[in-house]
């Protein structure tokens, strides 16, 4: 992996995590709870947010290798869900800010292809490869995190959403999502190619889905 191409994934996979956690921070302060504004993360200083592992080395393993879906974190934002003003509601809404935050990045990077001939002819190239991994990237932060398994935001979501004997065993599994996302996504698949199976339905749906907002995004902002 040369330095053009860090270049090109490196600086919108930092903007996407920055901005998604930032967004997470602004509505929990926005509703009620103040532990991520008094801890400086409402803030678009990417070193408040960055973990080293999830943001960077975890990223590029996966680009180097290949892998067929790229997935990474940051530092999760402190929400002291009691201090919201209504609980439950505003627990979904602080975890939709994120993922929402991530498409509105996707919508200014598709609509922002249409100024690359603004630009001189050196950086055009630069600016375009940018502009497309900011969609990409974007996209697949916003879909990924929606999956239902806590502490993602789409198990947040769903333990918002769904009635308290559901919403309770749900909840619990907060603590083991992250064993629960490497089992599903990379363990099973290996286990799978073993034996001739494919295992790999979670990371095929995540395809699909990114794949249909894409072109939905590239629909709207003209480039399709």
């Amino acid at each position: 992996m040369d330095i053009y191409t860090l270049s090109v994934w490196v600086l919108p996979l930092v903007i996407a995590i920055t901005f998604h956690e930032a967004a997470h921070g602004f509505v929990a302060h926005r509703l009620g709870d103040d532990t991520a504004y008094n801890l400086g993360r409402v803030s678009f200083n990417p070193l408040r947010h960055i973990d080293p592992f999830g943001t960077l080395i975890m990223p590029a393993i996966l680009l180097m290798a290949h892998s067929p879906f790229l997935f990474g974190y940051a530092k999760p934002v402190p929400v002291n869900f009691r201090g919201l003003r209504n609980p439950r509601t505003d627990m979904v809404l602080v975890a939709l800010a994120g993922p929402a935050t991530n498409i509105a990045l996707a919508l200014v990077a598709a609509a922002a292809f249409h100024g690359i001939g603004l630009f001189p002819d050196n950086a055009t190239q630069w600016l375009a490869d940018n502009l497309k991994n900011a969609l990409v990237i974007n996209v697949i932060l916003a879909i990924f995190n929606m999956m239902p398994i806590p502490p993602l935001d789409g198990g947040r979501v769903a333990v918002g959403l769904l009635p308290r004997p559901l919403a309770l065993p749900l909840a619990r599994l907060e603590p083991f999502g992250m064993l629960i996302l490497i089992g599903v996504l990379i363990l099973l698949p290996l286990l799978g190619s073993q034996f001739g199976l494919n295992l790999d339905v979670i990371s095929a749906i995540l395809r699909t889905t990114t794949g249909y907002v894409i072109r939905a995004i590239l629909f709207v902002t003209g480039n399709w």
